[in-house]
C-alpha cells in the first residue's frame, strides 16, 4: 500500500514539476519589438569649427576630444558665481520638483515589478448569529463560526505584458533622471548668464558715472561761456540735454541691474529682499578709457571649451538622453498592448480551518483547501484593444520624431554658440577701435570748441557717438560670455550618459 501511494506521490510530482517547467518555458515569451535605437541626423564634424573660417575669432580648445569636468562654472575662477550656483543645485525650487517627479517614477517601476510576483493574503473571521426555527414554531438557534485562512493568487507573465511595463517604466524612470540633470543644467547656465548680465550692468553703471562726470564738467564750462556771453543759450541746452539723458539711461541700468538680482534670488531659493550683490572693484583704463573689471578680463581671454564631434553629442546631452529613454518606453508599451491580445492565466491557492470554537480551531479535522487555475481571453471588446495597439504605435511614432528633433536642436545650439563666439570676437575688436576713434573724435571737437572753430552741438554729437559706442562694446562684452556659457551647456556641461544607466 505505502508502494502504491508513493508511486502516486511521485507521478503527481512529475507533473507539477512538468507544468513548472510548461510555464518556465511560456514565461519566457515576450510580445512586442525588441528595442533598438533608430538612426538619426549627424555629421563628421561641426560646420563652424572649419580652421578656415576661424580667422581671429575664437579658437576651439585642442585637442577637442578631451572631456568638460562636470563643475564646468568653475573654469571661470569667480568665487561668487560658484557659491550661487551650489545654492542653486540645492535650493532651486524647480529642481526640487523634478527630483520628486523622478522618485515618482522609481515608485511606478516598483509597482510594475511587484506584478510579477505572488500576491499572498491571511484573513481571520467570527460571526454569531441566529437561525429561525421556520414554521414549526421551533425557537430559534444561535449559531457562530469562526474562520482563519490564508490565500494566494498568481498571474503567469506567460506573454511578457508585465515585463514590458517593467521595462517601460524603467526606461521612463531613467527619462525623469535625464530630465532632472537636464533641467539643473539649465537652471545652471541660467544663473551664470544672468550673473555675468549683472556684472556687465555694473560695468554700465561705472561707465555712465564716469560720463556723467564728464558731462556735468562739460555743462558747467559751456555755462561759464555763456555767462561770459562767449556762446548762446543753444550751447547751454545742448549740454544740458546730453547729461540728462545719460542720467536717464544710468537709472534704467540701475533697473535693470535691480532685476537681475531679484532673478538670481528667485534662483537660489530666496526672496528678493533677503538676498545682494556686492558689486566686484572697477576700474578705469587711463589708456583706453574704458572700464576694467574680472568680467572684460575673463571675455578678453576666455577659457577653451572641448567641443569633441557630433557624435559624442548623443551621449553628452541629458535632454538628449531623456527623449531616447522615453522613446525606448514607447516602444516597450507596444509589447503591453500586443500581449492584451492574449489569454490571461490565474492560479489561485487558499486552505485555512474553519469551525464553531475558537479554541481548538487550528485542528487537523477543522481544516481546508481549494487551488486551481482559471484562463480568461475577451471574446468582444468594441475594438479597445486594437485600439489601444494603435495607439501605442502612434506613441512611438511621435517619440522618435522628438528624438530626432531634440538631436537637430542640439546640433543648432552647437553651431549657433560656434559662430557668435567666432564672430562676436571680431566684432568687439572692431567696436573697440569704433570707441578709440570715437574718443579721438570728442578731444578733437572739445578743442575745436574751445577755439571757436565749432559749435556746441558738433562736441555733443561727438560725445553722443562715444557713448554709443561704449554701450554697444558692453553689449558685446555681454553677448560673448553668454554665447561661451550657452556653448558648454549645449555641450552637456561635463554630464555624461552612464549617469543614468544605473537608474
Amino acid at each position: 500500500m505505502n508502494s502504491i501511494q508513493n508511486n502516486l506521490h511521485l507521478k503527481t510530482a512529475k507533473k507539477i514539476l512538468s507544468a513548472i517547467g510548461l510555464l518556465a518555458i511560456m514565461t519566457s515569451c515576450m510580445m512586442g519589438p525588441d528595442y533598438s535605437k533608430p538612426d538619426s541626423a549627424t555629421a563628421p564634424s561641426y560646420k563652424e569649427t572649419d580652421d578656415s573660417k576661424s580667422g581671429n575669432g575664437w579658437k576651439i580648445a585642442q585637442p577637442n576630444e578631451a572631456g568638460m569636468q562636470e563643475k564646468w562654472w568653475e573654469i571661470y575662477h569667480d568665487p561668487d558665481l560658484n557659491q550661487l550656483i551650489d545654492k542653486v543645485n540645492i535650493d532651486n525650487q524647480n529642481i526640487i520638483a523634478s527630483e520628486a517627479q523622478y522618485r515618482q517614477a522609481t515608485a511606478l517601476l516598483t509597482q510594475a515589478r511587484a506584478a510579477l510576483f505572488p500576491t499572498l493574503t491571511m484573513n481571520g473571521s467570527g460571526n454569531r448569529g441566529t437561525v429561525n426555527g421556520g414554521s414549526n414554531g421551533n425557537l430559534s438557534s444561535v449559531n457562530q463560526t469562526f474562520n482563519a485562512n490564508v490565500g494566494a493568487s498568481w498571474v503567469p507573465d506567460i506573454w511578457g505584458q508585465v515585463r514590458r511595463n517593467v521595462e517601460a517604466s524603467k526606461d521612463t524612470a531613467q527619462a525623469s533622471a535625464a530630465q532632472v540633470d537636464a533641467l539643473r543644467l539649465s537652471t545652471q547656465a541660467t544663473l551664470a548668464q544672468t550673473y555675468f548680465q549683472l556684472r556687465i550692468a555694473d560695468m554700465q553703471i561705472k561707465m555712465y558715472d564716469s560720463t556723467i562726470k564728464t558731462y556735468e564738467k562739460s555743462l558747467q564750462i559751456t555755462q561759464n561761456q555763456y555767462n561770459a556771453g562767449i556762446v548762446t543759450q543753444l550751447d547751454v541746452a545742448q549740454a544740458s540735454t546730453l547729461l540728462e539723458s545719460t542720467v536717464a539711461l544710468a537709472i534704467d541700468v540701475s533697473l535693470s541691474r535691480a532685476q537681475l538680482e531679484h532673478a538670481i534670488a528667485v534662483l537660489i531659493g530666496q526672496t528678493p529682499s533677503t538676498f545682494s550683490l556686492t558689486p566686484q572693484m572697477l576700474s578705469i583704463d587711463p589708456v583706453t578709457h574704458l572700464v576694467v573689471s574680472p568680467v572684460s578680463k575673463l571675455v578678453a581671454d576666455l577659457p577653451d571649451v572641448p567641443v569633441g564631434v557630433p557624435s559624442t553629442l548623443l551621449e553628452r546631452r541629458p535632454d538628449i538622453a531623456a527623449a531616447e529613454r522615453q522613446m525606448a518606453a514607447a516602444n516597450a508599451k507596444i509589447g503591453v498592448a500586443t500581449a492584451a491580445f492574449f489569454p490571461t492565466l490565474t492560479i489561485s491557492a487558499a486552505g485555512g480551518y474553519q469551525g464553531a470554537d475558537l479554541p481548538g480551531l487550528i485542528s487537523m479535522p477543522l481544516r481546508y483547501w481549494a487551488i486551481g487555475p482559471a484562463i480568461a481571453q475577451p471574446l468582444f471588446d468594441g475594438g479597445l484593444r486594437i485600439g489601444a495597439y494603435q495607439q501605442a504605435g502612434a506613441v512611438y511614432d511621435q517619440n522618435v520624431a522628438l528624438y530626432r528633433q531634440t538631436i537637430l536642436a542640439a546640433f543648432q545650439n552647437v553651431e549657433d554658440n560656434l559662430v557668435a563666439l567666432r564672430l562676436l570676437q571680431s566684432e568687439s575688436k572692431s567696436q573697440a577701435s569704433a570707441v578709440k576713434h570715437a574718443q579721438d573724435a570728442v578731444r578733437i571737437s572739445e578743442n575745436q570748441y574751445k577755439s571757436g572753430i565749432i559749435t556746441y552741438l558738433d562736441v555733443a554729437t561727438s560725445q553722443a557717438a562715444e557713448l554709443s559706442n561704449e554701450r554697444i562694446l558692453m553689449s558685446l562684452l555681454n553677448r560673448q560670455i553668454a554665447a561661451h556659457v550657452g556653448l558648454i551647456t549645449a555641450l552637456g556641461g561635463g554630464w555624461d550618459v552612464n549617469q543614468i544607466a544605473d537608474k
